[in-house]
């Protein structure tokens, strides 16, 4: 359901993590324009970069420094803050709770309103303990995926690594993109094999 509800546009936008947060890979960073001044471009962003606001452009400064050249290579968790607002009305913003190059929680005070600041904590990101991982865990799918025998086995093993994908963003040790859709793939393979539509038909008796 997540790829069917991304916005379209030229860059990533808040209702485009409604599906939930996403760990992005720097690639590059340029200059955007007068509105948004700085452009995140990420491992499969697909021309739509990430435009941090002014909290957020703190934050990566904060942790990562001033130059915005050195970021290729780090990586951050992305998510959508319901609570951000523009011109007074709830729309939803995007926010960094996870960065890579920190081995504690980061508490930063931001400025929210003229004379008014805001405690604001980014947590580590630790990307290479999962990458190690990596083999194991497709693997531990194509184990467990094999040995649904029905339709119903296979939705609760899609259950089960949804779960674990969530738990690993909520700790700062996230999945990497291509290895979440190589095993749903796997999973959706299998379920697509356990449907009653492709089920052998009985022969006549």
């Amino acid at each position: 359901m997540s790829k069917t509800i991304i916005a379209k546009s030229d860059q990533l936008n808040a209702d485009d993590l409604l599906g939930g947060p996403r760990t992005v890979e720097i690639e590059r960073v340029t200059e955007g324009n007068s509105d948004q001044p700085v452009a995140v471009f990420y491992k499969g962003c697909n021309g739509k970069p990430y435009y941090p606001c002014k909290s957020m452009r703190r934050v990566m400064v904060n942790v990562w420094g001033p130059d915005g050249h050195s970021y290729a290579g780090k990586a951050m968790t992305l998510f959508r803050d319901p609570n951000v607002k523009f011109g007074g009305i709830m729309v939803g913003g995007i926010r960094i709770s996870h960065m890579s190059g920190i081995d504690k929680d980061t508490p930063l005070a931001l400025q929210v309103t003229r004379g008014s600041k805001k405690l604001y904590t980014v947590k580590p990101l630790r990307v290479q303990e999962q990458k190690a991982q990596t083999p194991a865990i497709i693997g531990k799918i194509r184990e467990q995926i094999a040995t649904a025998s029905n339709i119903e086995e296979a939705d609760a093993i899609w259950k089960k690594f949804s779960d674990y994908v969530q738990k690993c963003e909520d700790a700062g040790k996230p999945l990497s993109p291509d290895v979440v859709q190589e095993c749903q793939s796997i999973i959706s393979e299998r379920s697509a094999s356990l449907s009653p539509e492709n089920q052998p038909v009985d022969e006549f008796a």
